[in-house]
């Protein structure tokens, strides 16, 4: 069940920045931590993405200042353990994610640590600045730096029109690959061909394996990024060329799936799980959306007292893009 409630606005705490949200956006995982994920605590206040206005600092919190305008990277971490003092901060043993493991953003004021703030990309409207942070974060983290996408390749990206869908469609395309994704309508391939995709596939015939093997031609795909799971597993398996790299972050459909080791080693491919992503993923980020070489997508705006009718717009599917609540 979700609720809006009347709270007192929060003290400023030492070592942090408080911020007056603007805007913040709707994930998939907003709907999971409403329904309730396994070893989750609620009641919780959800919210991984978004923006704006610094307008006090605690002690030692700088080098931001008030008047700021920031967007939120949305991951936790521990900053003293091996993995966060070598930049690999999402191998952390204490990593979380805003909104799943600790308070989140939809709230108008909130305390954050100066590793969540970055200044907003100039340019960027207040929904616009909230819809990006999560889902460029992991796609980014899947291409770049688990499947280490090369300028030339071919890529497949399941569910071209979803959030993740459209951010890896647009990092894929900047760095010269070209871009196979599938939908499930021609307003959502239209969709995803306006992101950057070079062709597409409707993911609900039988055999739609069979058109990106046509598309992909005799090299095959070299890198699939999967976030759909056991329905999918089998036929991203079978495009996935020699030295093919299938990077996932997720199993929408189920986490269980087959595997037969012999094609794996035979054709010397790997299988690469990816969670979120570090904090140089994410500057790297926000440095491409103020060089204009990403660009935000936005569906839909609520205002936060409308949340349940976003969230039910949310799990209805959109029709490409990100749902954003404003909180000005």
């Amino acid at each position: 069940m979700l609720s809006v409630e009347e709270r007192p606005s929060p003290p400023v705490i030492a070592g942090h920045l408080q911020v007056r949200m603007k805007a913040a956006a709707l994930n998939h995982l907003d709907i999971w931590v409403r329904e309730g994920l396994p070893g989750g605590s609620l009641p919780l206040v959800p919210g991984s993405d978004g923006a704006g206005i610094v307008t006090a600092v605690g002690e030692s919190a700088g080098p931001l200042a008030v008047g700021d305008e920031i967007v939120v990277q949305p991951c936790t971490w521990c900053g003293v353990c091996e993995a966060c003092t070598s930049g690999r901060e999402n191998y952390c043993p204490s990593f979380g994610i805003l909104g799943e493991d600790s308070a989140g953003l939809l709230q108008d004021v909130v305390n954050l640590l100066p590793a969540n703030a970055y200044k907003k990309p100039s340019g960027l409207a207040w929904a616009e600045a909230a819809s990006f942070g999560l889902v460029f974060l992991t796609a980014y983290e899947m291409l770049v730096q688990r499947a280490g996408l090369r300028a030339g390749e071919t890529v497949l990206v399941l569910a071209g029109s979803s959030g993740i869908g459209a951010a890896a469609i647009q990092i894929a395309a900047e760095r010269g690959a070209r871009v196979i994704a599938t939908a499930s309508s021609p307003e959502k391939a239209e969709f995803a061909k306006s992101m950057g995709a070079h062709e597409t596939v409707d993911h609900y015939r039988p055999d739609w394996h069979r058109e990106v093997l046509k598309l992909a031609g005799s090299s095959k795909i070299q890198v699939v990024v999967e976030h759909v799971g056991a329905a999918t597993w089998q036929q991203s398996l079978r495009v996935l060329g020699l030295g093919g790299r299938i990077v996932f972050c997720g199993a929408t459909t189920g986490p269980e799936v087959a595997l037969d080791l012999r094609h794996l080693f035979r054709k010397q491919q790997s299988v690469l799980g990816s969670t979120m992503g570090s904090s140089k993923s994410f500057a790297a980020v926000v440095e491409k959306f103020e060089q204009n070489r990403y660009r935000p997508i936005v569906d839909k705006v609520f205002p936060l007292t409308e949340i349940s009718a976003a969230h039910r717009y949310l799990e209805q599917g959109p029709r490409g893009g990100k749902v954003v609540l404003s909180m000005e």
